[in-house]
């Protein structure tokens, strides 16, 4: 008996070790390497004059060893505990400035080898920005001076960026107050060595507390202490010669922002009891006035810890929130409060309302505007005007108001009241300008607002800008794009009175590159940045929006790609990628709409199928894949069957150009877009293979709602089987690749989502390989990853679709 135990054992380690593949990092083919490993274009910043632009540069990917500092994970953070910043930061290595007039950008003096620079910020003069470096040890603020072309460091590496921008200019432009860490902060907990005290113990008393499933929460006293010493920091001002003088003492500051006039500081700190289920956003929070010599003048908003809100979306904390400076004004702040409860269930006249309180902070607050749904923010003006929004995502409702703060008994201008899905009708965004205090404002000239729009229509994209009468409600266009082979995107105002504006021109083999446009003279543009295309060699590409409609009649489209060198006139049959992301509507009319363009450039990403035309297969990315659930019906009601009906549409209309072989067609996406490629797997005989990357197939473990879902698992019981791949695994018959970074950290995909849906998957039977990709989260930025993730995409398909044999019948389960 002993031995057969004994062969029985072995047996069952032979079969697990069989099961697993050692597989160092790989290469895709050539064709796509050559692709993947170029340098990207610079981010560019330009000042409010459009004189100088800074272009900032970077590497395309992290490297495996950034990926593997340490790192922890921390109510909602993640912090590398030695530099004292996010470990997930994105980093420039290079800055370079550039006239407008000039042809070529010169190198900034004074920058050290190896930067990884990060929080670029203008001073309020624009004629300086400051910079963070992060160095093996720590973070360094540096100072750039425009006109001179030449940054300096003007602290050491001992900066506290766990929290966000570890800095906020002076209003003169002469210094700033920075977040250090404090000298006697007191050494961290390595978890993993500590000795455990004794059990860890979180308590319900009878209250809901309907939270998501978030990441990285606290989870033991060890944890409590490490996130309090990493959020700790004391605020100091520092002039630009590097005079440092205290400023505020010791505490656990989240932000911090100058008043306009530059007077006055309002900065919130963080403060206990931590919690265990919500992120560090939702601990008691306490926001004091200081002046801006660090003297407090009072505490004005103190929050408790927030674990508990009524259900639905639309449910808010009761007390003030969302307090900011407001722009137009020296030093008045404004926040909102719900007239509800906080409870979307709750029936009232308005949901919101406005308040605000002006230096010197001693008398009540003023209510200034009540909104009929829940609060979007302001954007002031410089006149006597404000513009306020709210929105409603039960109805995807939402509407702007014009209105004067100083007479709040005046019943506001509803100038939109509008669904914010539906792209056709979408009248832009006001214009802004600079004022006084460097604030960015509305232009208000004469009741005249000015509006910048993207332009969707159903004849395509056409970038507008229009002239909206703030007291008739009139709208008159005075210039929209007339581009019907390129994209011009229309960004901001340089200068309104001559009519100048900031704008980027791209088309499928044009790389995008900046523009000054003048809309008051005839073909008046001037070219201000001269990027080249990176990738020519796909330049030739064949790239069309098709439009076709589901079996319901709703109008769908997606961007379709052909091979490279592919000859249409002799409509050779093709493999397909199928690329997508499901997206919920409340009507069928938005829900039909297309903002596919074909004039984008064509960029493949680390994420993209674009790469694939290169090697022999038709690609129609981004199609339409609507869940619609109009009146009292839910998208997720018909989620299923909706999911299919827009999969067969895709694929019946690339078959109908002749170009693909209906045989030999593969689905995937990403997060939500992999929920929809295990589903379509499930229910469909549709595919040859799916790609699923860093998806959650199992609903039930993210049991108070999910995506658009906002009913709990014990509302919708069978909503949740229904839609969960997990629970029709049995029916799984299509090769699956299942993909997922190791250190997802996004709501709801964990890592063990996958890992649980492939051993369900392995057995019942089916064909699957699951990838973990160590460090990563939910997005990819290792190089190493990425090109490995493109070879483990490139093995799949090769082997289950472009060289698959088996015919199959259409239908679905």
């Amino acid at each position: 008996m002993k031995s057969i135990k004994s062969i029985l054992l072995l047996f069952f380690i032979v079969c697990i070790s069989n099961a697993q593949e050692s597989v160092d990092y790989q290469k895709p083919p050539k064709e796509i390497l050559d692709l993947v490993d170029v340098s990207p274009a610079p981010s560019v910043r330009v000042d409010k004059k459009g004189e100088n632009l800074i272009f900032l540069y970077r590497d395309s990917y992290k490297t495996i060893e950034e990926l593997s500092e340490k790192e922890m994970r921390l109510a909602g953070l993640r912090i590398n505990p030695k530099t004292n910043i996010s470990s997930r930061a994105n980093y420039f290595n290079k800055i370079k400035l550039k006239k407008t007039d000039d042809k070529d950008a010169s190198q900034i003096i004074g920058l050290s080898e190896n930067m990884r620079i990060a929080n670029f910020k203008w001073s309020p003069d624009q004629s300086k920005a400051a910079f963070t470096n992060t160095t093996s040890k720590g973070v360094e603020l540096w100072v750039l001076d425009i006109s001179e072309g030449k940054a300096s460091k003007i602290t050491e590496d001992n900066l506290n960026a766990n929290m966000g921008i570890p800095f906020r200019w002076y209003r003169d432009n002469s210094a700033l107050l920075v977040k250090f860490i404090p000298s006697d902060r007191k050494t961290l907990i390595d978890t993993q060595e500590a000795v455990p005290t004794g059990p860890t113990i979180t308590v319900s008393e009878g209250t809901k507390a309907q939270n998501r499933t978030y990441q990285d929460l606290l989870k033991n006293p060890n944890d409590e202490y490490n996130f309090e010493q990493l959020a700790i920091s004391e605020i100091k001002k520092i002039t630009l010669d590097g005079t440092i003088t205290n400023w505020a003492p010791t505490a656990m500051y989240n932000g911090f922002s100058f008043s306009p006039d530059g007077n006055y500081v309002m900065a919130t700190t963080v403060q206990k009891p931590f919690s265990y289920l919500v992120p560090y956003r939702r601990f008691p929070q306490e926001t004091k006035l200081y002046k801006n010599t660090g003297e407090v003048i009072k505490s004005i908003n103190k929050v408790p810890l927030n674990e508990v809100l009524p259900k639905g979306f639309m449910s808010t904390r009761l007390g003030k929130r969302s307090m900011v400076w407001r722009a137009d004004r020296p030093a008045t702040i404004v926040w909102a409060e719900a007239l509800d409860k906080g409870d979307p269930k709750v029936k009232v006249e308005f949901r919101d309302e406005i308040f605000q309180l002006s230096a010197p902070f001693t008398k009540p607050a003023q209510s200034i505007l009540k909104t009929i749904d829940r609060y979007a923010g302001i954007e002031w003006t410089n006149s006597e005007l404000a513009i306020a929004y709210d929105y409603w995502w039960n109805t995807r409702n939402t509407r702007t108001y014009v209105f004067d703060p100083s007479k709040p008994d005046q019943k506001p201008n509803i100038i939109h009241n509008r669904n914010y899905q539906d792209k056709y009708n979408d009248p832009g965004e006001p214009v802004s300008i600079k004022n006084e205090y460097g604030y960015s404002v509305i232009n208000v000239q004469s009741n005249t607002i000015y509006l910048i729009g993207d332009g969707y229509t159903k004849d395509g994209q056409f970038p507008f800008i229009d002239k909206f009468d703030l007291k008739s409600n009139k709208t008159t266009r005075i210039y929209q794009s007339e581009f019907k082979d390129k994209i011009e995107n229309i960004y901001s105002a340089i200068n309104m009175k001559k009519g100048e504006f900031l704008i980027r021109i791209e088309s499928p083999t044009e790389y995008p590159n900046y523009y000054i446009r003048n809309i008051s003279k005839t073909n008046s543009l001037k070219q201000i940045t001269f990027f080249k295309n990176p990738f020519v060699s796909i330049q030739g590409v064949h790239k069309e929006v098709i439009k076709y409609k589901r079996d319901d009649g709703l109008e769908l489209s997606g961007t379709l790609y052909l091979p490279i060198g592919y000859d249409k006139s002799k409509k050779e049959k093709m493999p397909m990628i199928l690329w997508a992301y499901p997206v919920e509507f409340k009507d069928k009319t938005s829900a039909s709409q297309s903002t596919s363009n074909p004039n984008e450039f064509t960029y493949p990403f680390w994420g993209s199928m674009l790469y694939w035309v290169t090697r022999g297969y038709v690609v129609l990315d981004d199609a339409s894949f609507p869940i619609v659930g109009e009146g009292d019906e839910e998208p997720n009601d018909s989620f299923r069957k909706q999911l299919v009906a827009n999969g067969k549409a895709a694929i019946d209309a690339v078959n109908a150009l002749g170009y693909v072989d209906p045989n030999r067609v593969a689905v995937g996406g990403h997060s939500y877009g992999a929920f929809m490629t295990a589903n379509l797997l499930s229910h469909s005989n549709l595919y040859a293979a799916g790609i699923a990357r860093s998806g959650a197939y199992n609903r039930t473990l993210t049991p108070f709602g999910f995506q658009s879902e906002e009913r709990s698992y014990w509302e919708a019981p069978e909503i949740y089987y229904t839609m969960s791949p997990f629970m029709h695994a049995e029916k799984m018959k299509t090769p699956l690749l299942l993909i997922h970074g190791e250190a997802d950290n996004n709501s709801g995909t964990y890592p063990l989502q996958s890992e649980r849906y492939f051993n369900a998957l392995k057995g019942l039977g089916a064909t699957t390989r699951l990838v973990m990709l160590p460090k990563e989260s939910h997005g990819y930025r290792a190089k190493e990853s990425i090109l490995h993730l493109l070879w483990e995409q490139d093995q799949w398909l090769e082997k289950y679709v472009k060289n698959r044999k088996k015919v199959k019948t259409e239908g679905t389960n």
